[in-house]
């Protein structure tokens, strides 16, 4: 499909305000104006989400918290309170089916809209943009970014270039000169490592990347080569998937200190295999590869990971697959920091289960949890 056959959308990305933070500060005011961290402060500990004031000081989501205290001495934590996030982003989830059945959550605090059918006859994708953030505002006392596009990629870029409280619009004939103008690091899927290596290839903008040639990128970037090549065009045909099917289910767990010896490593496995069982048994997931993550105390990570040729059978079958690959990797000589299982390659009801509002950036960052994973 060229651009000119590409159907013309109406797309807004809607991505709340340092969401986790927002909520602690709205609901404890003595939190307001202050630089907060929602997470432990214990040195095995991340940060889930930052205030804007915390960000200030260069502290982020992700960050060790040991890091984050080094860079804002007066940052101040508090656990995470998950119900509270569910049940804010559910109203949010109410606001946005007011206006469109066509929503595609990404986590508790983002989404894509496609307002191409107009629900309430409003008129115009941008109205229906700030129709969306003042009755967010009014109702659940929080802000919320909005990029408003022809298509996702655009529309997300666009609700970061104006955060906190923004609004940008980037209509059809300014897609490419918008892209243009931008680092490569900003563009969706490109990752630290992936823009070190467009770095070292002279690509530091979506100019830089728009001048090479589709072939080029492709012998460079393999298969990601054809939607860089489309995305340095503002080119993205991707629909809106209002049911997007689950890929794995899985989780993991940070341990405050390391697991050093075999038998206790498998007693912390056999934790994991009944936590991420129970999870593949509620949604009645079929799966056939399952894979073991593990990172060591020097942050080296490692997976291994089985497939069968038909899904795995039971809870017995799942945790000797685990044990199987565990197996590999023993014994343990500097201790292991995380352990992680996830079940893939899904098959049956799982695959039409729309995915709920990501947990993985929140729950599989806390030290003594689990996390569901989800891509």
């Amino acid at each position: 499909m060229t651009s000119e056959d590409a159907p013309l959308r109406k797309i807004i990305h809607v991505d709340m305000d340092a969401f986790f933070a927002s909520v602690e500060q709205r609901d404890d005011p003595a939190l307001r104006g202050k630089p907060v961290a929602v997470g432990g402060s214990s040195k095995r500990s991340v940060v889930a989400a930052a205030s804007y004031e915390a960000r200030k000081f260069g502290v982020k989501s992700a960050m060790p918290s040991s890091r984050a205290i080094r860079l804002c001495p007066d940052l101040i934590f508090v656990d995470a309170r998950f119900d509270a996030y569910r049940a804010v982003s559910r109203h949010i989830r109410g606001i946005f089916e007011r206006y469109t059945d066509l929503i595609q959550p990404l986590s508790l605090d983002e989404a894509y809209l496609d307002v191409t059918e107009d629900k309430q006859g409003i008129g115009s994708a941008v109205k229906i943009a700030k129709a969306i953030r003042a009755a967010i505002r009014e109702e659940t006392g929080l802000t919320a970014s909005a990029g408003v596009s022809y298509n996702k990629f655009i529309a997300k870029l666009a609700s970061d270039q104006n955060k906190p409280d923004g609004l940008c619009v980037i209509l059809p004939e300014q897609g490419a000169d918008f892209v243009a103008g931008l680092p490569v690091r900003r563009f969706h899927g490109v990752g630290p490592r992936t823009a070190e290596k467009m770095a070292r290839l002279g690509i530091e903008t979506g100019a830089d990347l728009r001048r090479k040639e589709q072939a080029w990128l492709r012998a460079h970037f393999g298969s990601a080569g054809d939607y860089l090549y489309l995305a340095a065009r503002g080119i993205d045909h991707r629909p809106v998937n209002a049911n997007s099917p689950r890929k794995s289910i899985g989780g993991e767990a940070t341990y405050f200190d390391d697991k050093i010896a075999d038998d206790e490593i498998k007693a912390a496995l056999d934790d994991i295999i009944e936590t991420v069982w129970d999870r593949i048994d509620r949604h009645d997931a079929k799966g056939r590869t399952v894979t073991l993550k593990a990172r060591y105390s020097d942050f080296r990570t490692i997976t291994r990971s089985f497939s069968t040729e038909r899904p795995v059978a039971n809870k017995a079958e799942f945790a000797a697959i685990s044990h199987r690959l565990l197996s590999i990797i023993l014994p343990a000589s500097t201790g292991f920091r995380l352990l992680g299982l996830t079940l893939s390659n899904l098959t049956g009801p799982s695959e039409q289960a729309e995915i709920p509002m990501n947990q993985q950036k929140i729950d599989a960052q806390q030290t003594f949890s689990f996390g569901v994973i989800e891509n």
